[in-house]
């Protein structure tokens, strides 16, 4: 069957076409993205403004047309951190539904964690035994652990790359001091996060997903033999330790230039940088693989396993 995966998240709108059936690999057939970067839309009140709101029904308008046009059998809507932190992202919801006739399911920031790693555990199989994953999305950090397809431990912090360059990283580009700042602050938060993974078995793999992670990663990581045939990508904390530094003093019209650095990322690049190295610090992780398979092909392989 033809799926369509719709997500609103807090830097993009992306829809994801694949064909697909129970047991078998999604395959892609058609994506499109529109890059809003919602967090620039909220007022110190945390209502996404007139202007955002126009954006995002624009682009889930589009979406759907998309979808019709590649005659999908169904699709899977969802949002993010963006729509289910906004004051106003119930009423937005509604003119979503009613405007566009797609009706978004707002996840919860524990089920952006688990979705997500049902995916990697899926990418990974279950040789790979237990995993310690981080996501980094627009507007929040997931960090899930565990040795099944259910995680053990699945949390949701508010250190996601686009809140924390809009709440941290005035200048472009930033001030040696903002970043401190950011990097204290992502720092205490995820130390406070710690101890809800205390006494779980140490990973046999740590795991990052998500557009960021896979950015840096090309920019600052490297390549081994993976699973089968393919290459799987690496990324060191002294890597990134050493690129993150320099991208911050780029700005973030130039850092496209870079490799992996992709125009739709690149105001939020250097937030993410720091966030995932105060993640990777917190739980003494020297090194992480980098999986293709994320939120979006979670929401998939769900869907797929309740037809069966």
């Amino acid at each position: 069957m033809r799926l369509g995966v719709l997500d609103v998240g807090s830097n993009t709108v992306h829809l994801l076409v694949v064909d697909a059936h129970a047991g078998a690999q999604p395959v892609p057939m058609a994506s499109d993205k529109a890059v809003l970067r919602l967090m620039r839309y909220l007022t110190p009140a945390g209502e996404i403004t007139e202007e955002g709101c126009t954006a995002v029904l624009e682009a889930v308008g589009n979406a759907a047309g998309m979808a019709r046009r590649h005659n999908v059998d169904d699709l899977l809507p969802f949002a993010t951190s963006a729509l289910r932190d906004a004051t106003n992202g119930a009423e937005l919801l509604a003119r979503v539904e009613r405007e566009t006739g797609v009706a978004l399911q707002v996840l919860s920031g524990e089920d952006e964690a688990r979705l997500t790693f049902l995916a990697v555990r899926r990418w990974y199989g279950w040789s790979a035994r237990d995993i310690l994953l981080f996501d980094i999305g627009g507007g929040s950090l997931e960090i899930a652990a565990g040795g099944n397809e259910i995680p053990t431990v699945a949390v949701s912090l508010p250190l996601g790359a686009g809140r924390s360059t809009i709440g941290f990283l005035h200048n472009d580009p930033p001030l040696p001091e903002q970043v401190t700042a950011l990097r204290k602050h992502a720092a205490a938060v995820l130390a406070d996060a710690v101890d809800a993974f205390a006494g779980l078995p140490t990973p046999h793999h740590v795991v990052g997903s998500s557009k960021t992670i896979r950015s840096l990663a090309r920019l600052a990581g490297s390549t081994s033999e993976g699973f089968g045939s393919g290459e799987r990508m690496l990324l060191g904390r002294s890597q990134l330790a050493d690129w993150v530094p320099r991208l911050a003093r780029i700005p973030a019209e130039a850092r496209p230039a870079l490799p992996g650095i992709t125009a739709d990322r690149t105001f939020q690049i250097v937030a993410g940088g720091i966030v995932l190295g105060a993640a990777m610090a917190a739980f003494d992780v020297a090194e992480l693989e980098v999986s293709p398979w994320a939120l979006r092909e979670g929401i998939i392989l769900r869907y797929l396993d309740h037809l069966g």
